[in-house]
Parts: structure tokens; sequence; C-alpha cells
């Protein structure tokens, strides 16, 4: 077993998107006049773990369902074979074990005990977007995207600034909404990628449903309006910079690629959801609100 396919099957390509809500909390933090740079980094390793749990989980419970078998991109552990099934299970855990002492170290060290129940539902989702016995990932009805709104999105950003400044101004709700959207067009780029492969079994997530050419006009509103919401949360030239990293995403997808070809799709996704975090934050901390 090589190093390569461990950090394979973490999936480290998601990571910068995982991080970008809290660059976003953090600036909200920073214009409050609150910011804490240890809670920052504590938050920073919640979502670093919590991303990682997810990805093994999604792993594992693909893998015993054999939904990994055709699947175009990176090698999945439990499906190649390559590890065992109870060793990414194992991983899984463990990562959303080690987000659980970093979240409650931040519960206790800002004395919000309430976001102990906000951090159990996000661990909660994220095991039943592919686990259990109906996974949610698996209804096509639109849950898996609004999970990610609403964790990726809205809790990981307020919830880091709430840690820190106790406030949440409507702003961050706005700034909030954009990163979230980005999270979103993340999640439809990839699977408007496996929509074939998902079709053969039996996966029904909401591109499969709605089909290829609704899914990519649906990332194609879901990426614009997140732009707009920098502009609202900021100032209105932050549509400019926004729209420039959105682009090269937003062009692949609308140009019909498909399978291997959207990977670099995926990847300038990911990109613009960074940027945004870093942008949306700077311009939230430095800007006169």
């Amino acid at each position: 077993m090589r190093i390569r396919d461990w950090l394979e099957g973490a999936r480290l390509r998601t990571l910068p998107a995982a991080v970008a809500p809290v660059f976003v909390g953090m600036g909200g933090a920073a214009a409050l006049g609150d910011l804490s740079w240890g809670k920052s980094a504590l938050a920073f390793g919640v979502a670093l773990f919590l991303q990682v749990g997810v990805n093994f989980a999604n792993d594992y419970s693909d893998g015993i369902r054999g939904t990994d078998a055709h699947r175009v991109g990176p090698q999945r552990l439990t499906a190649s074979g390559v590890v065992s099934r109870s060793t990414v299970l194992g991983l899984a855990l463990s990562c959303f074990a080690a987000a659980g002492v970093l979240g409650l170290w931040l519960v206790v060290w800002a004395q919000t005990w309430w976001m102990l129940a906000v951090g159990l539902l996000a661990v909660a989702a994220a095991w039943f977007y592919t686990g259990g016995k109906r996974p949610y990932g698996y209804a096509g009805v639109g849950l898996s995207e609004l999970m990610v709104f609403i964790f990726f999105g809205l809790v990981a950003t307020v919830g880091t600034a709430w840690v820190q400044s106790y406030s949440a101004p409507w702003w961050l709700w706005v700034a909030a909404s954009g990163i979230g959207l980005a999270s979103v067009a993340l999640l439809l780029v990839n699977n408007i990628r496996d929509i074939p492969t998902d079709s053969e079994v039996g996966k029904k997530t909401l591109c499969v449903r709605i089909g290829d050419k609704a899914s990519r006009w649906l990332y194609a509103i879901t990426m614009v309006v997140s732009v707009a919401c920098a502009a609202i949360a900021t100032a209105w030239w932050m549509a400019l910079p926004m729209a420039a990293c959105a682009t090269p995403g937003l062009v692949q997808v609308m140009r019909g690629s498909k399978g291997k070809n959207l990977l670099g799709a995926l990847r300038n996704t990911g990109l613009y959801a960074l940027a945004y975090g870093i942008l949306a934050g700077l311009g939230l901390a430095l800007l006169p609100l």
C-alpha cells in the first residue's frame, strides 16, 4: 500500500473548498473586530478532518455497494480492493472523531454548547450521504445539494464567525450563501461527470434525475448567483475578480465536456471556491460594510 494510494483516497483536491468557508468566517469575525487566530485554527482543523472523513466514508459506502466500479476519476480504495473495507471505514471514523475532538475544544473555548448539536448533525449528514440503508445521496431530489449548501456554506461560515464574535449580520449570511453555492457547484460538476456510470448502477443523483443539459444550466446558475453574493456582501466590484475565477470552469461545463474532460472543470470549480473564500474573506475584513 503506497502513500499515494492513501492520498488519493483522502481526495486532497477537495480540501481547498472545505476550508474556504472558514476564510469567509474569519473575514466576518475580523469585520466585527473579534478575530481569534486560535479559534480560526481549530475551525480549519474541524473542516479538514470532516471533509477527509466524508471522502473516506463515501469511498467505503459506494465501494460496498459497487457503485464505484466504473467511475471516472481517481481510484477509490474500497472499490479497487487496494485497502480492506474495515480499514477504510476505520479511517473515516477516525477523521470524524478528530473533527469531533477539535470541535468540542472550540465549543468549550467559545462556550457555545448548542453548537455540539450542530456538529453531530454535520457528522450525520456526512455519513448518511452515501451510508446507511437509504442514503440521501441516491434520492435524486436535491437533498445532497441542500446539505452541502447548509453545512459547507452556512454552518461552516457563520459558525466560524459566531464562535469568535457571537454575531451574524445579514451580510455574513449572504457571503456564506455564496460559498455554499460554490460548494454545490463543485458537487454538481462531479455528478455531471458521473451521470453515465451512476445511471448504470442505479445511483439516482439529482443530475441523473434531471439530465445532462439541465444539470449544466443549474451549475451555471449556481456559479452566477455565487458571484453575485460576493458582490452584495462586500462591494460591487468584487464581482469582477470572482467572475474571472468562475469563468474557466463555467466555460468547460457549458461547452459540453464529458467524462475525463470534466476533470479540469472539477479542478477549476474547486479553485473558484478557494478564491471565493480568500477574496470574500479579505473583502469582509478590509472593506467598510
